[in-house]
């Protein structure tokens, strides 16, 4: 058999190939093969045009055009397959139904088994990305945009061509996390319309993904946004829409929704539903494994810290606030990024609760300015701002606020 094989795809090279289409016509029965390919078949499968399911008058060339040049081993209309691609031979029992039926199947698993981006890309990919996520942690947030919109635009190239299920999922969680931290570097430079639409991207990309967790998590992510920049309400609805797509789950995003939503309620007076919020990250946080410390998507114990202390300090808790930023700050590594400073924005914030307004405005004048430049973006301008806010009308006009007003309308960085 191996013999006969040789000798026919020898004869079989000699001629072009024979496309998709054609062979689809031939195996159904629309397009006749020559004689002298009828012929190389039944040589190779050592049996007759009957036993290869074909019937007909073979040598009738009405279908095809003659092309005097070709070998006679070559006289198929437009090629024959390469040996790997043969047709295979119908069985006698079958109809022409029943070819065409397995045709196209055949023709649909070729589609499924096409795909630009295998198994071990993937995996580099998360590679990188799991790089860009512990980098975010303590880059400034514009040449950060460059690296996350590189990986972005490879990542949805890939996305955009037919790829299995699989693949596409991963595609897309891969999509959600890189708008994700997209969207943030946007909020953290004040750029909040695009920062608004990288979120909205990032939640149909997670939503794309069947991941429940993936999507509870950017919903959390993204309140964020409105936490600090307004309205508050939809901070509250984000982080409240988040906890319910997890139905209890313990989970870290499950302590993160909680986290966040606790720190709405309490800017927006709602002490009850804060403090129940406050209740269920800490219970869901002990009972989940939450993750490394330099990945921007984990949930370390110094950032529950720092939503709790943001929602004791709303809550008028100086105390508990303090307990928890005093804790938190002793947790961030050397080289980080703005949380400190955000933390330490919240203690002057306290202060100008209690009735100390100097002291307030000159700790926040300090904070931000000891902040390096490229990090000194307008989310701190604006939590800093806050400070003045919270003090009594009376106060807002004393040296200490227009020094600290002055400061954030002439630096670089404020909106």
């Amino acid at each position: 058999m191996a013999e006969y094989a040789a000798e026919c795809a020898h004869e079989l090279s000699k001629a072009p190939k024979l496309s998709l289409d054609q062979l689809a016509q031939c195996e159904v029965g629309t397009l006749s093969p020559k004689a002298v390919m009828v012929d190389l078949l039944c040589r190779l499968y050592r049996t007759d045009a009957q036993g290869l399911g074909l019937a007909g008058d073979y040598r009738q060339r009405a279908h095809l055009p003659e092309v005097s040049h070709l070998s006679p081993a070559a006289e198929w209309a437009y090629a024959a397959p390469a040996p790997d691609q043969l047709p295979v031979p119908a069985r006698q029992d079958e109809s022409p139904f029943d070819q065409l039926m397995e045709s196209a199947r055949r023709s649909v698993d070729r589609t499924l088994a096409s795909a630009t981006v295998s198994a071990a890309q993937l995996d580099l990919l998360d590679e990188r990305i799991l790089g860009l996520r512990q980098q975010y942690l303590y880059t400034p947030p514009r040449p950060m945009l460059t690296l996350l919109l590189t990986d972005l635009r490879e990542v949805r190239e890939l996305a955009a061509e037919r790829q299995p299920a699989a693949a596409q999922v991963r595609l897309s969680e891969m999509t959600a996390l890189l708008a994700t931290l997209v969207a943030d570097a946007l909020m953290k430079l004040g750029t909040l319309r695009h920062a608004r639409a990288w979120y909205a991207t990032a939640r149909l990309a997670a939503d794309d993904s069947g991941n429940v967790e993936l999507r509870a998590r950017v919903r959390a992510q993204a309140a964020m946004l409105p936490y600090y920049y307004g309205p508050l309400e939809t901070a509250v609805a984000l982080a409240r829409e988040a906890r319910l797509l997890l139905h209890n789950r313990p989970c870290v995003s499950g302590a993160f929704a909680a986290a966040a939503e606790a720190r709405a309620l309490a800017r927006l007076g709602d002490a009850a539903g804060a403090e129940s919020a406050i209740r269920a990250a800490l219970t869901v946080f002990e009972q989940t494994d939450n993750g490394p410390d330099d990945d921007a998507f984990a949930f370390p114990q110094r950032r529950l810290l720092m939503y709790l202390s943001g929602a004791f300090t709303s809550l008028g808790r100086s105390r508990k606030a303090r307990e928890a930023r005093k804790q938190a700050l002793s947790l961030y590594p050397g080289r980080t990024g703005i949380d400190p400073a955000l933390l330490r924005l919240e203690e002057a914030i306290c202060l100008a609760q209690d009735r100390s307004p100097s002291e307030a405005c000159q700790l926040a004048e300090s904070v931000y300015l000891q902040v390096p430049e490229p990090h000194r973006t307008p989310i701190l301008g604006a939590r800093a701002r806050h400070v003045i806010g919270v003090l009594p009308p009376a106060m807002r006009t004393g040296r200490a606020a227009r020094n600290l007003s002055d400061l954030l309308a002439l630096t670089p960085g404020t909106m």
